[in-house]
């Protein structure tokens, strides 16, 4: 996994192999380290969406494996947003009924019951999701609220498996 980290001196990448099951999956996701600089490597960053790149940053992991802080990029290459793990999500299904959970939910109803693989994302940190990913059997199938009024409006799915949307749909 590859990921770059800024300081007052500039900007390095590096390539870590991954040693921490951050989500409970079994897989490893996440490299630790000491990403704040209180010594100890009880950090780590993490890709979640599997494209070989780290986009989520925890912060001060304890004996119990929840983090003090979380972080996701932007989309930039930037740990800008927030999120509160300790609370959680609040999400919407495609019927429109709230929920709360996650990170990781059954949204689509397909998942292998007791075993939820479908990731939630709150992009612009205001403790709402705005984009959800699930895995299937087909490829990867993503939901994203453009406007930021709790309900999906685009359907993205990658058929292909190569982390890439190979089609949208409104919804």
């Amino acid at each position: 996994m590859d990921y770059c980290l800024a300081g007052d001196e500039g900007a390095a990448i590096w390539h870590g192999q991954p040693n921490l099951d951050l989500d409970g999956d079994g897989r490893f996701d996440a490299v630790g380290l000491d990403f704040d600089g209180d010594g100890m490597q009880d950090d780590a960053l993490a890709d979640f969406d599997g494209d070989g790149v780290a986009d989520h940053a925890v912060l001060d992991l304890d004996n119990d494996g929840t983090p003090e802080a979380y972080f996701t990029d932007d989309g930039s290459g930037t740990w800008a947003v927030t999120v509160d793990r300790g609370g959680q999500l609040r999400w919407f299904g495609l019927d429109g009924v709230e929920h709360i959970g996650g990170p990781l939910v059954d949204f689509d109803g397909l998942d292998v019951q007791g075993h939820a693989d479908d990731r939630l994302l709150d992009t612009d940190g205001d403790g709402v999701a705005d984009r959800v990913l699930c895995a299937g059997d087909n490829g990867v199938t993503g939901y994203v609220d453009t406007d930021g009024d709790g309900k999906w409006n685009v359907r993205l799915t990658d058929t292909n498996g190569d982390g890439l949307a190979d089609g949208a749909s409104n919804l």
